[in-house]
């Protein structure tokens, strides 16, 4: 919460937290808060119910794959700090359910959401801050039920413009392939995720810049027998119609999380922290982010 003084007047008025620091303290209070729900996690969970630790090393393993049998809908709040002309905090909650369809005989259809509520800040001298929804995206991978050698997926993805805003979306419509390739050994987990985007028609009569962006996240992730994984990642999208010195964006994220349960449901919860080692001019440079994941196991 920021402490902003009430306008009365007195002979030594306080000065104010700067902005960085007040902003760089909430970071620190939701970095703190989520460790310890992490924390809290195992311990609700020490009496584990029958085949549970079994239970969560397999749900476990399937959340590090993209692809899985497995219904999921994470919850992803991200907190990113140093953007815009004045070094704020942007907000972003993804909201990112999974669904898998049974295709045929041999192949999987996986959909995948991410419909982005973003809390932007003033990005430049003489524009206002903004809130909404940003452009939802919409990934479909075909996937073999039974992968010789690696797990695969592919098909295509789509963006869709959900605001004029031009802080927040694109405005325009958008499509791609998509790909996602990885191995499971043991407890490790390891592979990439891809996509690139077009955009192909506008959403209103503004000029709107088009869209030729590419997105890889390559992963390595290591489960434990109780349930925790230990995740280190990249999301770095290159944009190619970006000026120059403008086009990288790439975080590397390190994860904690832990399979818990929420009501009957199994559940996972994990804490991120990530640094910028290219962005553009108006940030980030890092970011704090907590995962709550609801977990529905499809039926085999």
């Amino acid at each position: 919460m920021g402490a902003n003084g009430s306008a009365v007047e007195s002979e030594e008025t306080p000065q104010p937290v700067p902005r960085g620091v007040a902003a760089w303290c909430r970071t620190c209070c939701a970095a703190a808060l989520a460790l310890l729900v992490i924390a809290a996690a195992p311990a609700r969970g020490q009496e584990p119910e029958p085949a549970g630790a079994a239970q969560a090393e397999d749900l476990a393993k399937q959340l590090s794959n993209p692809v899985a049998n497995l219904v999921s809908v994470p919850f992803q709040f991200n907190w990113e700090q140093a953007v815009g002309h004045e070094d704020a905090t942007r907000f972003v909650l993804n909201i990112q359910p999974v669904v898998p369809f049974s295709w045929s005989e041999e192949w999987n259809l996986i959909g995948r959401w991410i419909m982005p509520v973003v809390s932007q800040p003033s990005l430049a001298p003489g524009l206002d801050s903004s809130f909404g929804l940003s452009d939802i995206v919409f990934s479909s991978f075909f996937s073999p039920k039974e992968p010789k050698r690696a797990v695969w997926g592919v098909g295509p993805v789509f963006a869709l413009p959900t605001t004029t805003d031009p802080t927040l979306g694109s405005g325009k419509w958008q499509a791609g392939p998509t790909a996602v390739v990885l191995k499971q050994s043991g407890p490790w987990t390891y592979g990439f995720l891809v996509n690139h985007l077009w955009s192909f028609a506008d959403a209103s009569d503004d000029e709107r810049a088009d869209v030729n962006r590419s997105f890889v996240q390559p992963f390595l992730a290591f489960g434990t027998p109780n349930g925790v994984t230990y995740n280190l990642a990249s999301e770095t999208t290159y944009d190619w119609e970006a000026a120059s010195g403008e086009e990288w964006t790439a975080p590397v994220l390190v994860t904690v999380s832990k399979i818990t349960r929420f009501g009957p449901f199994p559940f996972s919860v994990g804490a991120s922290a990530g640094y910028y080692l290219d962005a553009p001019s108006i940030g980030p440079d890092w970011k704090l982010r907590t995962v709550f994941t609801l977990i529905l196991p499809a039926k085999r």
